[in-house]
């Protein structure tokens, strides 16, 4: 990072931001359009701005200062936890935090916030508000299950979670006919390119290209892999702490769970992906671990494909395995 430029860090909560700079020390802001405001009438010409993903609280800040001109950094919360461990910091308050995350971004490279499109964002909510439905819905189906085992189910009971269900269904079926409107208006020729991979499902197509911003985040795969979390990490030390190799999973989870479900349809119809699968097992190792290796060489096969240009073949993608 540039030491010339004036690094600003931000705790964010749900009602106030707290920031810290060296030259001004701490100061705390309102979680609002007057808070935003105040802070950004505050900051000079090049200043960096940092702060954690937070989930929602940091995304007004965030887009507010992108398209005030501002450079904003969104750091992944774990990596500023481990820099906290680090110091032995005995001290945790929100000022504390502020502090941290500036000296943060004082030693470390930054990667800088994009800020999404109204689409994107529309997208993204509708992802959340998906999960929150399926969840919702597998629970009913589950009660209403449990009821029929009882034997003797009451009958308001069971018409209740019935129409629950129903509407429950309705809401799915609304949000996915939504985000696939939405996907196809921006980026249509991708999706068809992804849909052409065999065991790619639809909604991790459509997840895919909303979170990837069409695969413009990313320079390479392996950028890719590791902001999903499907890449291996080793546990070796010397000659005695040899641990078993597992995936990081420091990454995008929801992305990381769609690619997994994926990769047990890819396994059958997909001749690059059930090789892999194939000589995993083989050698011995877990089916579990086979699935994520499956995993990542989907992913793989969806950047390539995206940067292409051109449809899933199969002849090529084997030689790439």
């Amino acid at each position: 990072m540039d030491k010339d430029k004036k690094i600003y860090g931000i705790d964010i909560s749900k009602n106030v931001f707290d920031v810290y700079t060296q030259e001004t020390g701490h100061h705390q802001f309102k979680n609002d359009e007057k808070g935003f405001v105040l802070f950004a009438k505050r900051l000079k010409k090049g200043s960096v701005v940092v702060m954690e993903a937070t989930g929602y609280y940091h995304y007004r800040l965030a887009q507010y200062l992108y398209k005030k001109g501002i450079l904003v950094s969104v750091v992944n919360p774990l990596s500023i936890k481990r820099f906290i461990q680090m110091k032995l910091a005995k001290v945790k308050t929100d000022k504390s935090d502020a502090k941290a995350i500036c000296e943060y971004g004082q030693s470390n490279e930054l990667s800088m916030y994009t800020a999404l499109t109204d689409v994107q964002s529309e997208c993204l909510q509708l992802f959340r508000l998906l999960d929150t439905y399926l969840k919702k819905r597998t629970a009913t189906k589950n009660k209403i299950h449990g009821e029929k085992v009882l034997g003797e189910p009451s009958k308001y009971v069971f018409n209740s979670l019935k129409r629950d269900l129903k509407h429950l269904n309705k809401e799915v079926k609304g949000i996915e006919d939504r985000l696939l409107k939405l996907v196809k208006k921006e980026q249509q020729d991708q999706l068809t390119l992804l849909k052409s991979i065999p065991g790619m499902g639809m909604k991790t197509a459509l997840f895919l290209i909303v979170v990837t911003d069409g695969f413009k985040k990313f320079d390479n795969a392996s950028q890719l892999c590791s902001y999903v979390g499907i890449t291996p990490t080793i546990r070796q030390s010397g000659s005695s702490v040899k641990g078993r190799s597992r995936i990081s999973k420091v990454g995008n989870k929801k992305l990381r769970n769609l690619l997994f479900l994926c990769a047990f349809s890819a396994c059958k119809y997909n001749k690059a992906c059930r090789e892999i699968y194939e000589r995993i097992v083989n050698k011995g190792k877990s089916k579990k671990l086979a699935l994520i290796a499956v995993a990542n060489k989907l992913l793989k096969q969806a950047f390539a494909i995206a940067k292409s240009g051109n449809p899933y073949d199969e002849k090529y993608v084997s030689k790439l395995s």
